[in-house]
């Protein structure tokens, strides 16, 4: 069982929106996906009330419990598990740092997210943990020059995740129906964004 945790100490990144396209795409390329939320704002425990699915499992948990929720989870058979956590540093941060294969950090293309990042890398570098960066809600056009200098800040600071993923009204209306972004609108370009990080980050948490 792998486990793939959104985490950033900035809030309104998109983190537990990408957490929940995630959980839903990966469970589509055939993973046996749990979603686990970590953040007192329930963001994605709202979501998984809102879905008629029944995939991805969905449930609340604790830093306190969070050992205990993964070995359940990895009894039950689940290939795969996605923690949402806050956007502060938090006791559920750690907790997710330290559990994580592969942690994704979401950032906007803005100076202020980026700078943002700096405790929450910088704290996945002191616990040895793998970690990149997820341009989020970028442009549509992707080509703009905040974006370019987005991209070459974030890969000197570590690795960065592809595609980027741009911001599009699918991301927010697909959340608001309990619905991932590749159900919402299987054939848009944001499920073909989402559907390649997924991908990369698969392939990252193989090697």
């Amino acid at each position: 069982m792998r486990i793939l945790a959104l985490i950033t100490q900035k809030g309104g990144t998109g983190k537990s929106t990408l957490a929940a396209s995630l959980a839903v795409a990966a469970g589509q390329a055939g993973e046996r996906v749990a979603a686990l939320d970590l953040d007192p704002q329930a963001s994605l425990t709202h979501w998984g009330q809102r879905r008629d699915a029944d995939f991805p499992m969905v449930d609340r948990t604790t830093p306190a419990a969070l050992a205990a929720a993964l070995g359940a989870l990895r009894a039950a058979g689940y290939s795969l598990v996605i923690l949402d956590t806050a956007g502060i540093d938090s006791a559920a941060t750690v907790a997710a740092m330290r559990a994580a294969d592969l942690a994704l950090i979401p950032a906007r293309p803005s100076l202020a997210d980026i700078e943002a990042t700096r405790p929450t890398f910088s704290a996945l570098a002191r616990l040895g943990r793998p970690y990149a960066f997820v341009l989020n809600q970028c442009a549509p056009q992707l080509k703009s020059g905040r974006v370019a200098d987005a991209v070459k800040a974030l890969k000197l600071l570590g690795a960065l995740a592809l595609p980027l993923i741009a911001l599009r009204a699918d991301h927010q209306d697909a959340f608001a129906f309990g619905l991932g972004v590749t159900e919402h609108e299987p054939n848009g370009k944001a499920a073909d964004e989402v559907r390649g990080l997924w991908q990369w980050a698969n392939r990252e948490m193989k090697e």
